[in-house]
């Protein structure tokens, strides 16, 4: 894991409703385990809340 500017701690945020990816937390009901970075799941995982695609999300600057 890096220092907390680095990627593997970096928030990403959906662009179409909002939800947060902490990298900490994962997403395990999508097959995520907490601790993986954003760049590390599949590209064919989604948004939880809405569906919406991996390249739909942004770094959150918080």
């Amino acid at each position: 894991m890096t220092g907390a500017t680095g990627t593997a701690t970096r928030l990403w945020i959906c662009e179409s409703c909002g939800m947060i990816y902490d990298p900490a937390v994962g997403d395990p009901d999508g097959g995520v385990p907490p601790g993986t970075a954003f760049e590390d799941i599949p590209d064919d995982w989604f948004c939880p809340v809405c569906g919406a695609r991996k390249k739909d999300f942004v770094p959150y600057e918080g």
